[in-house]
């Protein structure tokens, strides 16, 4: 199986790059950010304080069923039988992943799930520590990253497609918090993997790069 892990911080593209670069191929495409963002929506809506609140959220997980499920190609994500792929995407439950993110057992709990997947299918997974951690003998490890201010413009542009009521500022303030609290945890950090190639995508479009991922890909794989 030709796996491709795509590693990165909070608004460089990885989803949407490697959900059209998979599509292209005729990869799997794996999400584990929506993931971690879907234990995140459960623990909130739960009233569930994810960084006070630990022991609660391991608990949790007992009594969870985290599922997966591509409908027209994409994914969605389902909970407990309910499908919260809509819900996932709000300043709240994004610094909710990254703080639940920080917690080892989480992180077990989802670890073979993730690798089972990637064992079976030919795909592009995307998240914080695919290459160094999840899929570290992945055939190609990419770091996909992009300045700031450049993630948060993107990720301010689809929360007001989408109605949310956001600034800018408070979105690259939460960007910028969140990039701290990925890189510095103490499980599994945000980091580039030492045989990762670098991709900065600030100045580039959308199609661009996804033309420099598919590029990389063909370079190390091939006809494969």
């Amino acid at each position: 199986m030709i796996n491709v892990a795509i590693d990165g911080p909070a608004g460089a593209g990885k989803s949407t790059i490697a959900r059209k670069v998979a599509a292209d191929l005729g990869y799997m495409y794996i999400d584990t950010g929506a993931m971690y963002r879907s234990l995140a929506y459960k623990a909130i809506t739960g009233g569930i304080s994810i960084s006070d609140e630990p022991m609660r959220v391991i608990s949790m997980l007992d009594d969870t069923a985290l599922d997966i499920k591509y409908i027209g190609g994409t994914q969605h994500m389902l909970c407990d039988g309910s499908d919260i792929t809509d819900y996932i995407r709000t300043p709240e439950v994004s610094a909710g992943a990254s703080a639940i993110a920080a917690i080892p057992e989480v992180r077990a709990w989802l670890l073979q799930s993730q690798r089972s997947l990637a064992s079976d299918n030919n795909c592009l997974m995307d998240g914080r520590d695919i290459g160094t951690v999840v899929l570290p003998f992945a055939n190609i490890k990419i770091f996909l990253t992009a300045s700031a201010e450049a993630r948060a413009k993107r990720r301010y542009d689809e929360l007001i497609l989408k109605g949310e009521d956001v600034t800018f500022e408070d979105v690259l303030s939460d960007m910028i918090k969140r990039d701290n609290n990925d890189s510095t945890r103490a499980c599994a950090p945000l980091k580039q993997a030492d045989d990762a190639i670098l991709v900065d995508t600030s100045d580039l479009s959308f199609d661009e790069s996804v033309a420099k991922i598919k590029n990389i890909i063909a370079d190390k794989v091939g006809d494969k």
